[in-house]
């Protein structure tokens, strides 16, 4: 036994050998092998494949128009959406229908085992943010067609459905807010007026007048306190100078009175008569006022020489004359003094007044908390209201942007087409492969079996196996029975090669012909 492999440049006469020996053998492998792809092939499966891609758009012209004013329903995992819209239960069951699963009536544990059947043959991917690409394949060429076309129209009318469902919940529920929030503001609005009329310090600007109000009394105060002063110290100094002034002025007799006012006319006479004549009415009515006091006087005497004959007393008959600035600082001290006591006065009802106010101002600081909660709760619910006005009127447009599918919008990019080709693996692959395997099989196995095959097959093996050099080889002559034998194998690898190629023929132009 010689453990040493057979050299490469030694090989190919054993190889021929082996081969020329193991003939039949080798195209009966070849024959297994080939038709047995080719049997693989005619039961693969073929798988015809329909994509249709879809293009989200989420801008367009009327976009940059209704900016701030709407906002558009859109997601960006639009593979993620597009799978949950795909594989729902309902678009699964308008698959089954379109694809005429339906038409066997199908149990429940059927229809599941079909429905997970298309989502394993059926493919969601995003080439881009807003590009989706839905891909099916199936055993159908119009049946793949059929059910992706489908996929894509019920993808863009759920989408579409979702969108207007979603639009029109936001809507509802920020329409129920805003009429909420309106009772929740009517009723603080209710609340803060009940309490402003049960409390009048408690309505607005209360607080401002009331101190505006006690600031003013107090400075009315602190004048007429000023005022006050002014007029006691004005009656001190009237009442000093009164003390110093006598009341009467003179006492005069009633002939000295007429004797006075006589002189009196008389300059008045002289006077007149410098510039006008006797006949002058003023001058005749003075003569006429100047005797009648002469008359006057004359009867005065005469009471008095008749009283003093008669021996009776005489009567006074004096004329007091009082002092007039005596007189007129009496009245101006009668004066300061009645407006001494009501500057005082004054100040007394001021003081009430200030007292008051600062009993109200104590009452207003005792309301303010409540009037605080109370306003700022108004305030609070009034800012909410009139920021879901605000939301609720955008919500509008945008559920009416949605209705009108005027936001986000969906175009076939792609439509599906009817595939005419199956992809993948072919039939022709199959016979291709089959072929080369069938003849790499068997020159592989022979090959190795010659490579590592331990038994002398030239003389190189047995001069190194030796050590002692080949004189001569006695070469082998078949007998007739070896060739009779030959020729039967011979005949038989035709017969067999033939037939697996008249086979691969037959069926690649019933393929090609659409027979088969």
């Amino acid at each position: 036994m010689n453990s040493e492999l057979v050299p490469f440049n030694g090989m190919l006469p054993a190889l021929l050998g082996e081969a020329r020996r193991r003939r039949v053998a080798m195209s009966l492998a070849f024959a297994f092998i080939a038709l047995t792809a080719l049997a693989i092939g005619v039961l693969w499966p073929k798988k015809y494949e329909a994509s249709t891609a879809i293009l989200a758009q989420e801008s367009s012209i009327i976009t940059p128009l209704m900016e701030g004013a709407a906002s558009t329903t859109g997601n960006k995992n639009r593979a993620g959406i597009a799978r949950d819209v795909i594989f729902s239960r309902k678009v699964m069951n308008e698959i089954l229908v379109t694809g005429g699963w339906m038409a066997t009536h199908p149990s429940p544990i059927e229809k599941d085992r079909l429905i997970e059947g298309i989502k394993a043959r059926t493919r969601v991917q995003t080439a881009r943010d807003n590009l989706i690409t839905i891909t099916y394949f199936d055993s159908d060429p119009k049946r793949a067609f059929e059910v992706t076309r489908q996929l894509a129209h019920l993808f863009i009318s759920e989408s579409l459905a979702s969108k207007q469902r979603e639009s029109h919940d936001a809507y509802d529920f920020i329409n129920s807010q805003v009429e909420a929030y309106r009772q929740k503001l009517t009723d603080a609005e209710g609340k803060l007026k009940a309490y402003r009329d049960a409390n009048a310090d408690a309505r607005p600007g209360s607080e401002a007048d009331t101190d505006a109000r006690i600031s003013q009394l107090r400075t009315q105060i602190e004048n007429t306190r000023m005022d006050l002063m002014e007029k006691r110290s004005q009656a001190a100094a009237l009442d000093s100078q009164l003390s110093g002034e006598s009341e009467v002025n003179a006492v005069q007799t009633t002939e000295g009175i007429y004797q006075t006012q006589l002189a009196v006319l008389q300059g008045q006479l002289d006077k007149l008569l410098l510039t006008y004549t006797d006949q002058y009415p003023d001058v005749i009515r003075i003569r006429h006022q100047m005797d009648d006091l002469r008359r006057q006087l004359a009867q005065s005497n005469q009471r008095k020489q008749s009283a003093m004959l008669a021996g009776t007393p005489m009567p006074l008959d004096n004329s007091v004359q009082m002092n007039p600035l005596y007189q007129q600082m009496k009245m101006q001290l009668s004066t300061a003094r009645g407006d001494v006591a009501a500057t005082a006065a004054r100040i007394g009802a001021s003081e009430s007044m200030l007292q008051s106010e600062l009993e109200r101002s104590r009452r207003i600081a005792s309301s303010e908390n409540v009037t605080s909660e109370l306003t700022r709760d108004y305030n609070v619910n009034r800012d909410v209201y009139q920021d879901l006005l605000k939301r609720r009127e955008n919500a509008r447009v945008s559920m009416n942007l949605d209705d009108e599918q005027r936001g986000l919008t969906f175009l076939i990019q792609n439509p599906a087409v009817m595939p005419l080709t199956p992809s993948g693996l072919r039939f022709m692959h199959f016979g291709l492969a089959g072929l080369a395997l069938a003849l790499a099989v068997p020159f592989g196995l022979l090959f190795t079996l010659v490579r590592f095959d331990p038994r002398v097959r030239s003389v190189w093996q047995l001069e190194r196996a030796t050590g002692m050099t080949v004189l001569a080889s006695v070469p082998f002559y078949p007998s007739p029975q070896d060739r009779q034998r030959s020729h039967l194998h011979n005949t038989l690898l035709v017969l067999i090669v033939a037939g697996v190629v008249a086979v691969y023929l037959i069926l690649f132009l019933l393929k090609l012909r659409g027979l088969a």
